[in-house]
């Protein structure tokens, strides 16, 4: 039998705010997809994230098509703006994260070996645009790029799925 909403215990909004969060950021590199944006935000509620950030032509909340898919996480998850991605990488690798582009390039770690070396330290992926992927010049800027594995004819995922897969597996590693 299904659990009742009641059952599942979830935070209200308020008490998402105050909780303890997990130390990882998610950057968004030029998403040009409202529906992918807000549900890149309802993952980033589900694992409770440290935040979002939102970068060049990314829109921004409040926005009806971020809604439909965030179902009201853009209210709960924290998020930042940037006009230039490259600013977000810089102002995290200050801050002391360590910053991951999630992209298919030469020496990429892949996404298991990646997460057994992440625990306790505050982490950022950066996810990037549905067509070109992350930018060049911030795969550069990062300290790692890490790849998911894939076994089949086609050479990539959907932005949302990538972030569903790469953020239960970071989330999961830092929490140990």
């Amino acid at each position: 039998m299904k659990k009742t909403t009641d059952e599942m215990n979830r935070l209200t909004v308020e008490q998402f705010h105050q909780a303890d969060k997990v130390r990882l950021i998610v950057v968004l590199d030029n998403v040009r997809s409202q529906h992918n944006i807000g549900a890149v935000f309802r993952t980033a509620d589900a694992f409770r994230l440290e935040g979002v950030y939102l970068c060049g032509i990314c829109c921004c909340p409040p926005n009806d098509e971020i809604h439909k898919t965030a179902l009201g996480a853009e209210l709960s998850v924290d998020w930042k703006y940037f006009e230039n991605t490259l600013d977000a990488v810089k102002a995290l690798q200050e801050s002391g994260y360590t910053v991951y582009a999630i992209e298919q390039a030469h020496d990429s770690i892949t996404l298991d070996d990646v997460v057994k070396t992440i625990a306790h330290k505050p982490c950022a992926v950066v996810l990037g645009h549905e067509v070109f992927g992350v930018q060049q010049e911030v795969v550069d800027a990062c300290n790692a790029c890490v790849e998911i594995p894939q076994y089949g004819t086609k050479h990539s995922l959907n932005v949302s799925v990538t972030a569903g897969i790469v953020l239960y597996e970071f989330a999961n590693a830092l929490r140990q």
